[in-house]
């Protein structure tokens, strides 16, 4: 038997707030700092993809602390709820600090980019990992859950696509044609906005439901229910090839049109033909129910790679309606994958209360973990290649630096996708779902 609901939609938009709070700087992260740093900054490309999987090495770290800290967090607020309190002010100021370009040597510019960068990663993951691991406290309706995933994914992508569209036409205002001024005095928007929601988040929502008996379970259970987890682990993997291709892409943008196209001023452009992710979101409640997660999920990643190949054959062309057209496909099964994630990590954190364990901040370390990892690898591939082909900041580039400008944007990530629908194959949705229904079968009677 179903569940009753237990959210009110004020509960629900203040938790979808709580990705769109995260987003306006995350955003700013994975689309516009590698061209910050190399651009604006004065970075050379390769310190830059050094710097890139440094970060990530240290998040992967950071993912698993933050989950054991909130599986093992006692307060009167909860599990993961304190953290939105906690860790806001931090988080928003290392945003800050990010973007601020000191007078320093080449050395002590490179070692300000470690210390903020690395302190903006560690409290990315403090107010970002909860949002996850909060998400089956909320409800046990399943549909609950799912619409509280498609609300949060909705505002969290609504949010990502303001940033990509509206980022250079505010660092060019603000700024005045001063790049540096204009990004910082745009980060400070953003985070004074993000500051607000994260805290309203806090305020507002609830950890209704938690099995004492299975909490705070000793690292070595965890790990034995890590094991037999099969769905959670092929999630693992689909968030980080998925995170792997964002980066990839979203990074070369800017210098595809910059570069290739001769006009930076169509980014935003571009950029604006993403919001198609909100129809994918918003089909995912009709869609899930009526042909299952993990199908639902797959056809987002068919739409997205047929999308990507026309983006391609527009590269190939050089006709921007095709590329435009491209992304707004892409943009449609992006939003299908990516509003799926944190639902699927759920029921995988539900899947592990099956086994006598719950331990939602390790499982929802994972998509943490996917996102910084596939931002590291992403951002090392993609400076990586460019330093290796010769690539000179705020110069015409080579035809070498051209190819791989158009590798990046184009066909790494149609790969990507190819291999993400081939690793989601072996998710076993059935398995999951059969076992979480028994599970609180038993737990009512």
């Amino acid at each position: 038997m179903q569940q009753p609901w237990q959210t009110a939609w004020p509960e629900r938009i203040s938790y979808g707030l709580s990705d769109a709070a995260d987003n306006l700087v995350f955003q700013m992260m994975t689309t516009y700092l590698l061209f910050f740093y190399t651009d604006v900054y004065g970075l050379s490309a390769s310190a830059a993809a050094i710097l890139f999987i440094v970060a990530r090495l240290a998040d992967v770290v950071e993912s698993l602390i933050i989950g054991i800290m909130i599986d093992h967090t006692h307060s009167r607020f909860g599990k993961s709820r304190p953290f939105f309190l906690w860790y806001a002010l931090p988080y928003v100021l290392f945003a800050v600090l990010t973007f601020v370009t000191p007078n320093f040597g080449d050395t002590g510019k490179l070692i300000w980019a470690y210390v903020t960068y690395l302190g903006l990663g560690f409290f990315y993951t403090a107010v970002n990992l909860p949002i996850t691991s909060i998400l089956p406290t909320l409800s046990k309706n399943d549909q609950e859950l799912t619409l509280l995933g498609v609300i949060r994914q909705f505002s969290g992508s609504a949010v990502q696509i303001i940033v990509a569209v509206f980022t250079l036409p505010l660092v060019a205002l603000l700024g005045r044609g001063n790049q540096q001024h204009g990004f910082l005095y745009t980060i400070i928007l953003f985070g004074i906005i993000s500051l607000a929601l994260i805290w309203n988040t806090f305020f507002q929502v609830k950890e209704r439901f938690s099995q004492p008996e299975a909490d705070h379970q000793p690292l070595g259970e965890v790990w034995q229910m890590l094991k037999k987890n099969q769905p959670w682990f092929v999630i693992s993997i689909v968030i980080l090839l998925y995170w792997l291709t964002t980066a990839i892409k979203n990074q070369t943008t800017i210098y595809y049109f910059k570069y290739l196209q001769h006009s930076e001023s169509l980014v935003p452009l571009v950029n604006g033909f993403t919001f198609a992710a909100l129809i994918g979101v918003v089909l995912i409640v009709s869609a899930a129910k009526r042909l299952g997660k993990k199908r639902t999920m797959l056809t987002g990643i068919a739409i997205a790679a047929i999308g990507q190949l026309i983006l391609a054959s527009g590269t190939l062309v050089q006709q921007l309606p095709i590329i435009f057209a491209g992304t707004f496909i892409n943009s449609i099964g992006n939003g299908l994958i990516i509003g799926l994630v944190s639902i699927m990590i759920a029921d995988t954190i539900r899947y592990g209360m099956t086994m006598g364990i719950q331990a939602e901040g390790i499982l929802a370390s994972t998509d943490d973990f996917g996102v910084n990892v596939g931002l590291g690898l992403g951002g090392l591939i993609t400076a990586g290649l460019f330093h290796l082909s010769g690539y000179v900041a705020n110069h015409p580039q080579n035809v070498a630096t051209q190819h791989m400008i158009t590798l990046n944007y184009a066909w790494l990530p149609l790969g990507l996708y190819i291999l993400m629908f081939i690793v989601l194959l072996f998710y076993n949705e059935t398995q999951l779902l059969t076992a979480v229904n028994q599970h609180f079968d038993n737990v009512r009677n």
